[in-house]
């Protein structure tokens, strides 16, 4: 998820059949395999899903939404909206390109920290922030819209995270203005701003590895 375009980088998402994972067993599922998030996909048809960090259920992501919406229409579902507990999110596509549109009010609270460069973002800490969600960011090259990033989630389980959607939105409606992000080791999130609280959010996305859980 949010690969750069040689399929490098990015942010592991999981993706489970919710018709074979009761609603009380999915945040113990979501804690099992230990990624960022994990979706839970309860109709293909509609696009309604559950979403899962390690620690909490979440009522929308950037990240899980670009990676379901590109994975339904891998299966051969029209997917143009999926449905999650924020509302709807309406997908687009633009070549390799996977976007979905969200409001910022649907994305959690960050403590938000501008630095100085590039390097000082690279160079940051996490333990040195007390943050449930601590975002760090610099521009690096603020005429055009590019930014070097990273974010730290204790209370969602989550040292570091490769790559934030839902950040990416706060923060261009924040800015008021699309941006190119490249968060962690080296994910890439375009976005675009809409007004009004509304933004889009976008990356590219690669199939990886399948997992056999046991659920007995």
């Amino acid at each position: 998820m949010f690969t750069d375009s040689e399929g490098r980088f990015g942010n592991l998402l999981g993706l489970i059949d919710g018709s074979v994972v009761p609603a009380d067993r999915r945040q113990g599922v979501a804690a099992e395999l230990g990624f960022s998030e994990t979706v839970f996909v309860d109709d293909r048809g509609s696009g309604r899903i559950q979403i899962f960090t390690p620690a909490v259920e979440v009522p929308f992501g950037g990240h899980p939404t670009v990676g379901t919406a590109w994975w339904l229409r891998a299966q051969g579902y029209d997917a143009t909206v999926l449905q999650v507990p924020a509302g709807e999110v309406t997908v687009r596509r633009a070549g390799d390109i996977t976007q979905v549109r969200a409001h910022a009010d649907w994305s959690p609270t960050f403590e938000w920290h501008e630095l100085d460069g590039p390097a000082e973002v690279l160079a940051a800490d996490p333990a040195s922030y007390q943050g449930d969600r601590v975002y760090v960011w610099a521009w690096t090259d603020e005429a055009a819209g590019a930014v070097r990033a990273r974010m730290f989630a204790p209370a969602m389980g989550i040292v570091e995270d490769q790559a934030t959607g839902s950040a990416a939105v706060a923060l261009t409606t924040r800015l008021g203005r699309d941006l190119l992000i490249i968060q962690g080791a080296g994910s890439q999130l375009s976005t675009t701003f809409e007004g009004d609280g509304w933004a889009t959010v976008g990356g590219r996305v690669v199939r990886d590895s399948r997992r056999t859980l046991d659920l007995s």
